[in-house]
């Protein structure tokens, strides 16, 4: 990941990006099942969320579309995702902060946060032990955490769909939205080489996650997007 770094190619391409998962109600359904499964209560009502790589605000609308009662923020590291994100209409409880997720002290995050959602970000992290560590960490006891990832390492049918999709759907649409493919051939690349759904699993509980599981997506997606789920310890 040091030879590509992402909050910088999204900052290039986040018009297009946006462009594209706007055209995809896939995505928003999918990112909507992920923050349902977090069970937050009562429609958030006296919650305080986390939105940790929001992008263009697609994981945010997600969260406000359960708990729209919610004070949410909604952090990333790309300056162009966020210009986009801020663009559209959010309610006042809603607060956008550009950090990476490395540096969330240094951008004033502070916790406790009843929930946090960290949609398709992982992945894309150098090294994520000290990030999901300082997640948890931001957690209220017993609160949860929801990765919302790609995971294929574990099947080979989910590993081919992906490889076919991405070569015939997404590097072609995302070159002729942008002109540019790099950022398309590394979203490839980097859920190849991601980790498993079981991997992933065993890495939240080494970083101090309890109760963990994970589900996966209806559709195409089924085995290739999961939700990722874990809690603060009490």
């Amino acid at each position: 990941m040091s030879t590509y770094d992402v909050p910088d190619a999204f900052d290039a391409g986040a018009e297009a990006y946006d462009g594209l998962v706007g055209a995809n109600p896939g995505y928003h359904k999918h990112l909507r099942i992920s923050a349902q499964r977090m069970q937050l209560p009562d429609k958030g009502r006296g919650l305080r969320l986390l939105d940790i790589g929001c992008g263009t605000g697609a994981s945010t609308a997600a969260l406000l579309s359960v708990a729209p009662h919610a004070e949410i923020v909604a952090a990333d590291g790309s300056a162009g995702m966020l210009s986009q994100a801020k663009a559209k209409q959010w309610p006042p409880t809603v607060t956008f902060v550009h950090s990476r997720a490395e540096g969330l002290a240094d951008a004033g995050v502070e916790g406790p946060f009843d929930g946090i959602l960290a949609a398709y970000l992982v992945r894309n992290l150098s090294d994520p032990d000290p990030v999901l560590q300082t997640l948890r960490a931001l957690l209220s006891p017993g609160a949860v955490f929801a990765a919302h990832e790609y995971s294929v390492q574990d099947s080979r049918w989910a590993t081919a769909v992906w490889n076919a999709v991405s070569s015939a759907v997404i590097i072609p649409a995302g070159r002729m939205r942008s002109g540019d493919a790099s950022l398309y051939r590394y979203l490839r690349r980097s859920v190849n080489d991601f980790d498993g759904v079981t991997e992933f699993r065993e890495r939240l509980r080494h970083n101090g996650f309890t109760d963990v599981k994970s589900l996966t997506m209806p559709g195409w997606q089924h085995n290739i997007v999961h939700t990722f789920l874990g809690r603060a310890p009490r």
